[in-house]
């Protein structure tokens, strides 16, 4: 029996991304890194979404629709006509502490489960998912959108822990692939270690501050993360923008949530991986890919993270290796996972 209060917080903790222009060249050179603003541009737009059926058998109200402007206010973020570098930088902190719920109201529950924790410490160490999460790293997922077309990515990491001090990693992304995580190196498996350590409790945290830099080309559209209007306002449907990129203090920016998705992208252990294109996907509890409006894990195959954990948690050995580090790389995720009594 799960406990009916039990919450976990994530061991993940990216910041928001800021954006910055340069050229390859001066990359390295932080005043030469100017901070990307957002622009608002007015376009007229064509009509190019499908048309009901009613309207395809009638060449006038097609006629008509096109000779109506598709008028739209919109964010847009670009490099100036002189810089031909992205620059996306943020920090990243890994926690230690996985075997303490930040809430749990059930005592036998929580002592079984901090076994189970540290059993698996013990037998991996965390250096499967340790390695997932530097190659993530190491091969610029977090840039997103702004990493395709990309002529050079060039990572750089510089731990921050006072004990660390001076350590730096450079990766050229390119080497590292987004498929798989078969590929690793000296410096990849060092990074991955002090992950590792911060994860098991071997070290209380890892602070990591990160730069990446993308060589997109002269004057190229980049892009910020695309804010979420949950509500329109009545009667606002002319003069209001239809696209808002996120930005801080006016520096344009991507938000910590997003890149924290592109660091957790590591499922390969979901049932059809091999089978699809998809890839890797993000570690959550049903598997879920929303812009493909599909779940991997569905608990009628029972290979989501509930049934797993429910079990995992009872001091029952799971039939895969790989189930566990779902399981583990869930928790390392973060959530709320009790058992409501209600139906």
């Amino acid at each position: 029996m799960t406990a009916s209060v039990l919450a976990f917080e994530k061991k993940l903790v990216p910041s928001d991304g800021f954006l910055y222009g340069t050229t390859w060249a001066n990359r390295h050179e932080i005043e030469k890194c100017l901070p990307l603003k957002l622009k608002e541009k007015s376009v007229r737009g064509t009509i190019s979404n499908r048309l009901n059926k009613k309207d395809l058998k009638d060449p006038a109200k097609l006629d008509t629709k096109v000779e109506n402007a598709n008028l739209q206010t919109v964010d847009s973020c670009g490099l100036d006509l002189n810089q031909d570098t992205l620059k996306l930088s943020f920090t990243l902190k890994i926690l230690s502490g996985i075997e303490k719920p930040s809430a749990c109201n059930d005592r036998a529950f929580l002592q079984n489960y901090s076994d189970v924790v540290q059993e698996y410490i013990g037998k991996y160490g965390f250096k499967e998912l340790a390695k997932r999460y530097a190659l993530n790293i190491a091969n610029g997922r977090t840039l997103w959108r702004n990493r395709v077309g990309a002529e050079n990515i060039e990572v750089c990491v510089e731990a921050k822990n006072k004990d660390l001090f001076g350590k730096k990693w450079t990766f050229n992304a390119h080497d590292y692939s987004l498929r798989d995580f078969s590929k690793s190196d000296a410096k990849v498996e060092e990074l991955a270690s002090l992950i590792a350590e911060s994860l098991s409790g071997k070290r209380d945290y890892l602070m990591l501050e990160i730069d990446i830099y993308a060589l997109v080309g002269s004057a190229q559209d980049v892009y910020p993360s695309e804010e979420l209007v949950m509500e329109k306002e009545k009667g606002n449907k002319k003069g209001k923008k239809s696209k808002i990129l996120y930005s801080i203090n006016e520096i344009a920016a991507m938000h910590s949530q997003k890149i924290g998705n592109a660091l957790r992208t590591i499922d390969t252990w979901y049932p059809k991986f091999g089978e699809v294109k998809t890839g890797p996907i993000a570690a959550e509890p049903y598997g879920a890919v929303t812009n493909l409006g599909i779940a991997y894990r569905k608990p009628t195959e029972k290979v989501d993270f509930f049934t797993l954990f429910d079990s995992y948690a009872a001091k029952n050995k799971l039939e895969k290796e790989d189930h566990e580090h779902y399981v583990m790389s869930v928790l390392v995720r973060g959530g709320v996972f009790g058992e409501s009594d209600k139906e």
